[in-house]
């Protein structure tokens, strides 16, 4: 049976084929491997990712704000200053918070008229080492917003020649508790910053906002140094079953490392890649011991600045994640500096960054065991959306859901309201016959409502409005 089958329900669609797109979006600086691709093909962006960044700030309709460690200028990277001023002149409210212990040379092209706030630089501080934008937050309608995040800076040699990774996600409940997050450092909610209560590092509060479903798919989201990080990611490394992926820029936390050579020691298969920044901290010789040749140092142009961990995405059948954001894996980020952290559970995901930590790993001298795990593949049939259905719809609150099979399958259903609390869990991973099955089920208050629905590794959500 599977390990959490109602976890992976909800494990997202996330396609990119044919232009489509849905919530969350991955992007990479270096070239990826597509050849290992399950279905969807990770994105390389190619001297671009500057322009994408532009991209979205040219669409923001109301608020932007902006929580990035350091931004310089330089060549085409004028370019963001004048998107945000842009958007300034069209009647968008910006705010900026940056690094106050960095040059962050760009803000210079940025106009006066924008309130910018420095995080503090005094000793019992690390760093505001956060990369995110948020982009109408507040809109009325909940497909405006996006939060932007990932490793990587504003400059030509992060966007173009050090090794980073981009999450574009597009999600209200998400955007709020970003939001949420950058009030609490910008000291309240208006255009200028009140440095009376403005918190930052160790002085900010955990506003346990951390568990999100978006289209289905589990999302987690910490904040450094008020949520206990680390914690986070050391549940996240337990959960591996048959391999795990590790790409760090900075890695100092031997007792990361040492959980991860202890999955290694157990049968699962463990590969990672170090920037040779962090040669002279315990893990290089946790890892170089351990992991031989599983275990590459990166030392060519630039840096190698992903912060990413790919746990199980060979094994659809545990629980495939990726965790990704700003945050090294080290003690100031996790008890002093500004960072945060999203844990996306998915299949595709997980491939996705799989796709692109093969390609640097390979890149770099080293190969890759084919790892066979349990896929679940199987089609309802070839047309699977066209035999999923929610009716009346709108309803009064009696709702029937149809669905026919081709082969017996396991199957679970489950109704989410528009936070992503669980309203019902109509079946959970239970073995369904072939041929056409209903489920009945009443909901006695009005609002819209998420049905998900999912067997093997598909995953359909379909709308569904109650009236009375």
């Amino acid at each position: 049976m599977l390990k959490n089958l109602f976890l992976l329900l909800s494990a997202i669609v996330i396609s990119y084929t044919s232009g489509a797109s849905n919530k969350i979006k991955f992007y990479f600086n270096h070239p990826v491997d597509n050849t290992v691709s399950t279905g969807v093909n990770a994105i390389y962006l190619n001297s671009c990712m500057a322009d994408t960044l532009v991209a979205y700030i040219n669409r923001a309709k109301y608020t932007i704000d902006i929580a990035q460690y350091d931004y310089t200028t330089g060549g085409s990277f004028a370019n963001i200053a004048a998107a945000v001023n842009s958007a300034y002149s069209r009647g968008v409210q910006v705010r900026w918070i940056y690094d106050g212990s960095s040059t962050n040379s760009g803000l210079s092209g940025v106009t006066s008229a924008i309130n910018k706030l420095g995080s503090p630089t005094t000793s019992s501080y690390g760093i505001m080492h956060n990369k995110f934008v948020i982009i109408d937050a507040n809109s009325s309608d909940p497909d405006d917003a996006i939060v932007w995040t990932g490793s990587s800076d504003w400059s030509e040699e992060q966007f173009n020649t050090d090794y980073n990774n981009i999450v574009i996600v597009q999600d209200s409940a998400l955007a709020h508790a970003y939001t949420g997050e950058f009030n609490m450092m910008w000291g309240g909610t208006g255009l200028s910053p009140n440095l009376s209560l403005s918190k930052f590092g160790p002085k900010k509060t955990d506003l346990g906002r951390h568990n999100f479903t978006i289209e289905g798919n589990p999302v987690e989201l910490y904040f450094s140094p008020s949520d206990g990080t680390n914690t986070q990611i050391q549940n996240a490394i337990s959960t591996a079953n048959t391999d795990l992926y590790f790409a760090m820029y900075t890695f100092t936390d031997n007792s990361d490392a040492t959980m991860i050579t202890s999955k290694y020691s157990a049968g699962v298969y463990v590969a990672g890649i170090d920037d040779s920044y962090s040669n002279s901290y315990s893990p290089y010789t946790t890892f170089t011991s351990a992991l031989g040749s599983h275990f590459i140092v990166y030392s060519g142009t630039g840096i190698y600045h992903n912060k990413f961990m790919i746990v199980d995405p060979s094994d659809a059948c545990s629980d495939p994640l990726v965790l990704t954001g700003s945050h090294n894996w080290s003690t100031s980020a996790n008890t002093q500096n500004d960072e945060n952290t999203l844990i996306i559970h998915n299949d595709t995901a997980a491939n996705i960054y799989y796709q692109s930590f093969r390609a640097n790993f390979t890149s770099l001298g080293g190969s890759l065991a084919t790892v066979k795990g349990c896929t679940l593949r199987v089609p309802l049939n070839n047309k699977t959306e066209d035999n999923i259905s929610v009716y009346p719809n709108p309803s009064n609150g009696d709702v029937t859901i149809s669905y026919q099979l081709l082969y017996p399958q396991r199957v679970s259903v489950g109704i989410y309201n528009v936070v992503g609390q669980k309203i019902a869990l109509l079946m959970n991973d239970e073995l369904q016959q072939t041929g056409k099955q209903e489920l009945h089920y009443t909901l006695n208050n009005a609002g819209l409502y998420f049905v998900q629905f999912a067997t093997g590794d598909e995953h359909f959500t379909r709308k569904l409005v109650i009236t009375q």
